[in-house]
């Protein structure tokens, strides 16, 4: 019989791959709902694009993303494909630092321990996909060693909502916060190892409206007819800095209060703009991106053997592929081995592995950093465009396999924790 989960803050040892609690499950749930959505419209715009690129109306796709538009006064004429990539992608990361935030301030990740195992499971998936593609590239094209290390969330949901609708809360908590983690560990790395010709003043100045800003949010002011204007201030001198722009909506999310229920403070600003800007960020950001990024031109058989073959894409296949679940699986292992955790009743480390290989379906954040790293349109970012859709599409189908085999023990557990036999709309296994 599974073992209850009991409410945040009880003194209990913690397990791996535990269900948490039932407010953060269903916080989870609705979360899950709107990314999965997400995750569907941004494979239609991936489709889109790579059947546009290789069609006989290729020159239309180019002289799209190639369209500039913008005040030039404020240095901000540019082309579709980078308001796509800088502008579009800041939402995106602006959901992200709000998640982020809630996660450590008011969810399940507060408890050091539960935060402990998807954080260094995060790092694990970070840290062996990119030691991977530099073995394979080393003396060569070692700037792209960052490009097999992201994970998608909404691609992944996209997967799972098709192979894996009865997963059990626990493994989807444990994915969605360690997509979280690698997010933000994603916009670090940007930051720091993809920040070209620093220009120090107008990353001072960008201080000046991001402190508004946070002012604001803090006395719970939430009109957007005032805070957009400095959002928006804050990422147009971020972006002059030189600093990529999506930095600006991660510091942004952060500076959003998260108030914490089990105090008897109520829903706060992070969850209504939470609420506003994620169906924004998963319908309209990422698609977009999408749309503007993944149409690489293949060139038949003889282009896609070429792409394939260079050092730069079989070192991001092999990171996504191999990388991703064995940084996971290794660094869950480890961390419940020196914490003497076990996994949790009904589960087995194969659910690790399960989700470490989801984990390996790097598509926006991986398309991000090519660019950055090549140049976008170069020969070397085509063929890592090239690399990180074989290589998530890789991923994306070996974890159905896994996700499948696991099938019968995910719907009785997913049964079992939707049993409400008091009727009170809280599962009884979330109960004492």
């Amino acid at each position: 019989m599974d073992r209850p989960t009991p409410e945040i803050g009880a003194s209990v040892p913690y397990n791996v791959l535990s269900r948490g609690s039932w407010p953060e499950a269903r916080r989870i749930a609705d979360v899950l709902r709107k990314e999965t959505i997400g995750g569907a419209l941004l494979l239609a715009g991936a489709a889109i694009a790579l059947v546009w690129a290789n069609s006989p109306w290729v020159g239309g796709y180019r002289s799209l993303l190639a369209y500039t538009v913008g005040p030039a006064a404020l240095h901000l004429d540019l082309s579709l494909a980078t308001w796509a990539a800088d502008g579009l992608l800041a939402i995106f990361f602006f959901v992200a630092g709000l998640e982020l935030k809630r996660e450590f301030v008011a969810g399940d990740l507060r408890d050091p321990r539960r935060a402990a195992i998807p954080v260094l499971a995060a790092a694990g998936g970070v840290v062996v996909p990119a030691l991977i593609y530099a073995g394979v590239n080393l003396g060569g094209e070692a700037q792209g060693w960052a490009i097999p290390t992201a994970t998608d969330i909404a691609f992944a949901l996209a997967v799972l909502a098709v192979v894996g609708r009865c997963l059990p809360s626990a493994l989807r908590t444990f994915l969605l916060t360690l997509a979280v983690v690698d997010d933000l560990i994603a916009i670090v790395i940007i930051a720091l190892f993809y920040t070209a010709g620093l220009a120090v003043l107008p990353l001072l100045a960008a201080l000046l409206p991001l402190g508004l800003f946070t002012v604001l949010v803090q006395r719970r002011v939430r009109s957007f007819w005032l805070l957009l204007p400095l959002a928006f201030a804050t990422w147009a001198l971020v972006h002059a800095s030189g600093v990529h722009a999506t930095v600006a909506g991660v510091l942004l999310g952060f500076a959003v209060p998260v108030l914490r229920r089990d105090r008897g403070e109520g829903p706060g600003l992070a969850e209504h703009f939470e609420h506003r800007f994620r169906p924004l960020s998963a319908g309209v950001a990422v698609p977009i991106f999408a749309l503007m990024s993944a149409g690489v031109t293949i060139g038949g058989f003889g282009g896609l053997r070429s792409a394939l073959t260079d050092p730069v894409a079989v070192g991001i296949m092999l990171g996504l592929v191999l990388g991703k679940p064995v940084g996971i699986t290794l660094a869950t292992w480890l961390t419940a081995r020196f914490t003497r955790a076990e996994v949790d009743s009904g589960l087995a480390w194969v659910d690790v592995v399960g989700l470490g290989v989801l984990g390996g379906i790097g598509f926006t954040v991986s398309l991000l950093i090519g660019e950055l790293a090549f140049g976008a349109g170069s020969e070397l970012d085509e063929h890592a465009k090239v690399a990180v859709l074989t290589g998530s599409l890789t991923a994306a189908v070996l974890a159905a396999v896994v996700l499948r085999l696991r099938s019968r023990t995910y719907r009785r557990l997913y049964e079992a924790e939707n049993v409400d036999a008091d009727r009170d709309d809280i599962p009884d296994v979330y109960q004492g």
